[in-house]
């Protein structure tokens, strides 16, 4: 199985998936990392592993559509299976969509449909949960709306901070993207 995955950010999650690939435990293919930005660390990790990287910066598009089109097409030059949102802080719109169905993965750091959006950790905390967690999802058109392939539960402690606990759930979405990805690549339905 062949994804692309994109970043903005660190790619924390991406160095995850590189590990678990270069270990055998996790029997895909990265055939490139693509980013919306230059500089970002996700693609600097793919390059130290020799992996294919590229940007498609956003800010050297007029237009959000002519941006998605040509991120559209970056992705599709790779032939990826799936599509892996790592921290990618971008929303693509449905053209992007259209080229990849039902093969755009997401995670994200809330038990959806409960706290979706840019702010899951924050809003779980301001609302008291006791448990939060993340999600693997296939991205729809919508925000954090798509059809939900793994959960994992996080509690959350008394002392917790926005940072401690943001920091534990990265350590389940890690886990759980990657046998979420496995899952997919042994011809399974994400259920992790």
């Amino acid at each position: 199985m062949r994804i692309v995955v994109l970043v903005s950010g660190s790619g924390s999650n991406l160095q995850a998936v590189i590990d678990a690939v270069a270990d055998g435990s996790l029997p895909v293919t990265i055939a490139a990392v693509g980013a919306d930005r230059p500089g970002t660390g996700g693609v600097e990790r793919a390059r130290n592993a020799g992996i294919a990287s590229f940007e498609v910066d956003f800010r050297q598009y007029d237009d959000r559509a002519d941006w998605n089109r040509a991120l559209t097409e970056a992705v599709a030059a790779y032939e990826p299976d799936y599509v892996v949102s790592s921290g990618f802080m971008r929303i693509v719109d449905q053209h992007f969509l259209d080229r990849f169905p039902n093969r755009y993965l997401n995670t994200h750091p809330a038990l959806l449909p409960s706290f979706p959006g840019a702010h899951g950790v924050r809003d779980a905390l301001a609302y008291g949960v006791k448990v939060t967690g993340c999600t693997v999802m296939i991205a729809d058109a919508g925000v954090d709306t798509g059809p939900i392939l793994a959960q994992a539960p996080v509690a959350v402690l008394p002392e917790d901070t926005e940072e401690t606990l943001h920091e534990r759930i990265k350590v389940e979405e890690r886990r759980l993207l990657i046998a979420t990805l496995g899952s997919l690549a042994a011809g399974g339905t994400g259920a992790a």
